[in-house]
């Protein structure tokens, strides 16, 4: 059996794409354990620019409109052999209907992962549009699939709410906890700091993180609690904005905005931090909070990340149940709370507990074969 990626850009671990993250360390993680994979890649630069990896990438050119296939795309699928199965990684993606459509003709299975684009608060951004598109282009895509696989609960709620009888996989992806070993968050140390540190990492995307969320919680916590900063670990063009409504909320002196970091140089203010926050209207998996759990910062994240169950289960950290300033106001004012009483470090134990055998990429690797194996029989 052979399993084919297939994603917008050259899955660089270095840049802030989420997805191309995710895909990148499955990749990794299937060519180690012996299975046969690669990763193509459609993107406007087709150059391979990337660190060295160790799986196979091939890159296509977009096409001429964003549902167009290039020709050397369509020869490549056309030219594969049997036993092999594509994974296409990402939702609404124009160019992936059509892509399809050529999977089905040449009779190769598909699972299909849309990465949160199906959570009930994602399916309300884009209007009219996303209506139009829906029965048009998306819904046609969903039946060529073979399965589609969901990385969290609101995932399954909101493809049933599309498509109620789809066949559904949910496997949420491992995590390499060996590779963060190295780090250990400040929250281990007791409260050896008389000011508490609570991190954001991740793309600064106001209305989709909750950053908005996160800058009025704050605010209330900083005129309560003046022990604490806000770093903010992230970048785009929406920073200026966080930046303006922070100094209007009065709380700049009390917030760091560093830009994006990547490699030791985020995880170094990761590991200076005790506590993190992910208060996102809608994820597939965000890689940062299981990287800030991995090294033990306990949590505080929104049920939409997907990781609230766990969160709760191992009781690593507070899960804020609705978008709601006030409600994520109430879980910050706990975690500062057990900050100034000393007692994170069972949060911090828990955390990295709950990434090693919840996320385990054994158990993940071993799910992912099965729902491979079934697209072909």
């Amino acid at each position: 059996m052979k399993i084919i990626h297939l994603v917008l850009g050259k899955v660089n671990p270095e840049r802030m794409n989420g997805v191309n993250k995710v895909v990148y360390e499955m990749a990794t993680r299937q060519h180690a354990a012996g299975y046969d994979v690669a990763v193509w890649g459609i993107t406007q630069n087709p150059v391979h620019d990337y660190p060295d990896r160790n799986f196979i990438t091939r890159l296509f050119p977009t096409g001429i409109h964003p549902f167009a296939v290039h020709a050397s795309l369509r020869k490549a699928i056309a030219a594969l052999p049997e036993d092999v199965v594509f994974h296409l990684h990402g939702g609404f993606i124009p160019v992936f209907s059509k892509v399809s459509v050529y999977l089905k003709k040449y009779r190769i299975p598909f699972v299909y992962t849309p990465h949160g684009s199906y959570n009930i608060i994602a399916m309300k951004k884009g209007g009219w549009k996303k209506a139009i598109y829906l029965p048009l282009f998306e819904k046609p895509l969903l039946r060529r699939a073979a399965v589609v696989h969901s990385l969290g609960k609101s995932e399954v709620d909101g493809l049933h709410s599309i498509q109620p009888d789809k066949k559904s996989a949910l496997i949420p992806y491992g995590f390499d906890t060996a590779a963060l070993s190295e780090y250990s968050a400040a929250s281990f140390q007791g409260n050896t700091s008389s000011n508490c540190i609570i991190s954001f990492c991740g793309r600064m995307d106001t209305h989709t993180k909750g950053l908005d969320l996160l800058l009025t919680a704050f605010a209330s916590m900083a005129k309560k609690h003046h022990n604490i900063t806000l770093w903010m670990i992230g970048d785009s063009a929406q920073r200026a904005a966080l930046e303006q409504t922070a100094a209007a909320l009065g709380i700049s002196n009390h917030i760091v905005f560093y830009g994006a970091k990547y490699g030791h140089e985020k995880m170094n203010l990761l590991q200076q931090s005790h506590l993190f926050v992910h208060p996102s209207r809608n994820e597939g998996l965000p890689t940062a909070v299981l990287e800030a759990a991995a090294i033990g910062l306990p949590c505080i994240v929104s049920r939409a990340t997907n990781v609230g169950e766990a969160v709760k289960k191992y009781k690593a950290g507070w899960v804020v149940e609705h978008p709601d300033a006030t409600e994520l106001a109430a879980a910050l004012d706990e975690a500062i709370a057990s900050f100034n009483q000393g007692t994170l470090a069972a949060y911090a134990t828990a955390a990295q507990q709950m990434v090693a055998q919840h996320y385990h990429w054994s158990y993940v690797l071993t799910q992912l074969a099965k729902m491979y194996e079934a697209c072909l029989h």
